[in-house]
């Protein structure tokens, strides 16, 4: 079997796509895997925020038509880039076991968020990180920061911040981990759903492959990944919305908090709720629910069913 990978084109995409690939030619019955690089909408529109253009799907967008006309037979994201709904016809084949989900605060003048000077300028288009960031500091100035992590980090260096935030995973993927100023406790930064996580999409319609992907998914990394996406789906949010999730498994126990938060930091509500790791989509639909009854729906600016 020869198997057509398709990536974005940024270091930290070909990275993970590469390390997919290396685990695929080494299974029985697969004869050769190549990259197809692509570039997406998200990559070439630097100058406007992703909520304005239309999120992180714009990331996956390119990939998907490639697989649908038949150039590439599967896909590589990183998880939290990932839409909580997939269009018709394609699926999740596979999610890898997940690296450091944490984020990370990259700074030349402090190694805390406390230690960050009084009106400090953070570079970060997240409003998940926004949100949490002025809640525990609302001196500081947040402005949008796109790019690939080089990017990010020249900009950084050429002074136009006083620290920036990225995940800690992308960060040690590309051997850059010594650029972490602090990584950031979950009860201050909680982390996107399935951060650290790589993902495998395909067509729902190909058996064999899906088949063939099934034997490299990290079972425990798909039980949170479940129950963090569930938070996602059920709140109607999207990949860009104010809202954080994290599960995490402890022998056949799963527990799962989540966040909500306007952008501004005026208002947070936090939950978690523990239960059977084999319920973990169940868990997340409920948890969810608790999120309702607190009024996320009025702080994400989505409709409660």
């Amino acid at each position: 079997m020869i198997i057509r990978v398709a990536t974005r084109k940024s270091a930290l995409a070909v990275w993970q796509a590469e390390h997919v690939a290396e685990i695929l030619r080494k299974m029985p019955g697969v004869s050769k895997v190549e990259l197809l690089l692509l570039s997406t909408r998200g990559d070439e529109i630097l100058d406007k925020s992703l909520q304005l253009i239309g999120g992180k799907g714009l990331f996956i967008k390119e990939l998907e038509v490639a697989m649908a006309d038949g150039r590439a037979d599967i896909a590589v994201h990183s998880m939290k880039d990932v839409p909580a709904v997939l269009p018709d016809g394609f699926c999740v084949a596979a999610v890898l076991e997940r690296a450091n989900p944490f984020d990370a605060l990259v700074s030349g003048k402090a190694n805390s968020l406390a230690e960050l000077p009084e009106g400090a300028l953070i570079g970060s288009s997240s409003l998940r990180r926004q949100s949490q960031l002025l809640a525990l500091r609302p001196d500081l100035r947040i402005e949008p920061v796109r790019g690939n992590v080089n990017t990010r980090l020249q900009k950084l260096d050429d002074g136009d911040f006083d620290a920036i935030l990225l995940a800690c995973a992308g960060l040690e993927r590309l051997g850059m981990g010594s650029r972490i100023s602090a990584q950031l406790d979950p009860d201050d930064m909680l982390p996107a759903s399935a951060q650290g996580v790589v993902g495998i999409e395909c067509r729902a319609e190909r058996a064999n492959l899906r088949e063939l992907l099934q034997q490299v998914e990290h079972g425990p990394t798909k039980l949170t990944t479940l129950a963090e996406r569930a938070v996602t789906e059920h709140l109607q949010a999207t990949c860009h919305s104010p809202l954080a999730s994290y599960a995490t498994i402890d022998g056949e126990s799963l527990t799962l908090r989540s966040l909500a938060a306007r952008p501004d930091g005026s208002s947070v509500i936090r939950e978690h709720i523990t239960g059977s790791s084999n319920d973990a989509q169940t868990l997340g639909i409920a948890l969810a629910e608790r999120m309702l009854e607190l009024g996320a729906a009025d702080i994400l600016g989505v409709e409660a069913e």
